[in-house]
């Protein structure tokens, strides 16, 4: 009996899209696209003399319309179906016999990082065309290394997903704020003022880490979308009462501070100065560099405690917590006490952020705490690596030095539309980069992970095992 032939006229998988389908799909495209973008950049809205016209651009959408449709016909062409070449036979997977070449460097790029932060001033100096800017900017990206690194504590150990972290980071600033303003010049007198960072620093720490008990009670018995509403909720909050409680914090207004001094010594020109006392010419850059040596040495101590209290029980219960709640509760773990800890100690990590952030603007308002602000954070530790700290830092100097990059982009003015500035697209290429990064890397920078607790030998852990009852 003669064998039924094999129908032909289903796609197997692997092929290629027929000339019909693959025109219809590029069509559909093209439409979608052009509908989504027709109201954002067709049509622009203008004033003139209190007059509103509606100006078009629809040459721009028409080549937005054709770069989306192109791309799309590149990927189904070369990367969504393409073919696999009959009669050779995929090689079997390679048996490693030993650590791969990237964790044999994996164990010096932490001591490599820790020698360029230090000596990073040294390098500046020697480059004449680098400015207080970069020093700036290197404060800037160092926070939020900090800030990652607190917020780590919670969503990549314990598995919490914080979208109101900014809440304790305002915390920390207003606790500075007003501690350096009002309180301690009235219980103590004007002299405690030029030593106020370092009595305030750790108030900062403690008032950020009881709102994050506070805030954690509440949501004991909450987890995944649920908890994430709730913390939002909760960061909203909180700057909604920064926002409107005039009489205590003025409201929009803000509150004016004094900046951080070298213990005592501000940085100005005159007697009595840092300047003065060390017998050098004033110069502004002697402020940012000690910025940059305090925050480092803030973000250091995050990275250390966070990185002992991992191996410690607390942290081991953390990670069972992430991995499995109810397998945690049958191993007589207490996850109401591992679920407050996780928010009290990321918390106060950031109130100390929150803190050197007013010490160093000489300003705060709720305008600096925004939602958008805990999504860069949570960002910055999503795409680093869920529970890597090392992976924190290269996502950190991605994303906000990226930030700063666009304003250096003037020569894009030749292309683009009048009145338009190249840093309104940062948050868009920030975004793009993301989808990339979910689609190509959906587990961060580094996936790797080293184990708590090891048996003879210790071995990384790969981060696709990582939060799927494996790691």
């Amino acid at each position: 009996m003669a064998p039924t032939p094999k129908d032909s006229s289903a796609a197997q998988p692997g092929e290629r899209l027929r000339s019909s389908a693959l025109l219809k799909d590029l069509i559909v495209t093209a439409i979608i696209t052009f509908l989504i973008l027709t109201p954002i950049v067709a049509l622009k809205t203008t004033m003139l003399q209190g007059i509103i016209t509606i100006s078009s651009r629809f040459e721009m959408v028409a080549l937005m319309v054709a770069a989306v449709t192109g791309f799309r016909a590149f990927m189904h062409l070369f990367v969504w179906n393409r073919p696999e070449r009959a009669g050779i036979a995929k090689p079997p997977a390679a048996i490693s016999k030993g650590p791969s070449f990237a964790e044999n460097i994996g164990k010096y790029v932490a001591p490599c990082l820790l020698i360029f932060a230090l000596a990073f001033p040294i390098i500046t100096a020697f480059n004449l065309s680098w400015d207080k800017r970069v020093m700036d900017l290197a404060v800037y990206i160092l926070i939020y290394v900090m800030l990652g690194w607190g917020l780590n504590v919670v969503v990549g150990l314990a598995g919490l997903l914080d979208l109101g972290y900014v809440a304790f980071y305002a915390v920390g600033a207003y606790t500075y704020a007003l501690l350096t303003s009002y309180y301690l010049p009235h219980w103590f007198g004007a002299g405690v003022v030029p030593w106020a960072f370092y009595i305030a620093l750790p108030i900062a720490g403690i008032l950020a880490s009881s709102w994050g008990v506070i805030l954690g009670f509440p949501v004991l018995r909450l987890r995944g979308d649920y908890l994430a509403i709730v913390t939002l909720a909760f960061g909203e909050i909180i700057r909604m009462v920064l926002q409107n409680w005039f009489a205590f914090t003025n409201g929009p207004q803000g509150i004016g501070v004094d900046k951080i001094t070298f213990f005592g010594l501000p940085f100005k020109d005159g007697p009595g100065s840092f300047a003065a006392f060390f017998g050098m010419d004033y110069n502004r850059i002697h402020f940012y560099i000690f910025l940059y040596y305090v925050i480092l040495a803030l973000a250091l101590v995050t990275y250390f405690v966070t990185k002992r209290l991992r191996r410690l029980p607390i942290g081991r219960a953390w990670e069972a917590l992430r991995e499995d709640e109810i397998a945690c509760r049958s191993l007589g773990i207490n996850t109401t006490t591992t679920k407050l800890t996780a928010f009290a100690i990321g918390a106060m990590f950031g109130g100390f952020a929150g803190s050197f952030f007013a010490a160093r603007q000489g300003f705060v308002s709720p305008e600096s705490f925004v939602y958008i602000e805990s999504a860069l954070i949570l960002a910055i530790v999503v795409l680093g690596g869920l529970g890597s700290q090392i992976g924190i830092v290269f996502s950190a100097i991605a994303i906000m030095g990226s930030f700063e990059l666009f304003r250096e982009m003037d020569f894009m003015k030749a292309i683009l539309p009048t009145g338009t500035e190249p840093i309104q697209f940062r948050m868009l290429a920030v975004g793009l980069a993301m989808v990339l990064m979910m689609r190509f890397r959906p587990r961060g920078f580094v996936t790797k992970r080293e184990p708590t607790v090891f048996l003879k030998e210790r071995k990384s852990v790969s981060g696709d095992l990582v939060a799927e009852g494996h790691g």
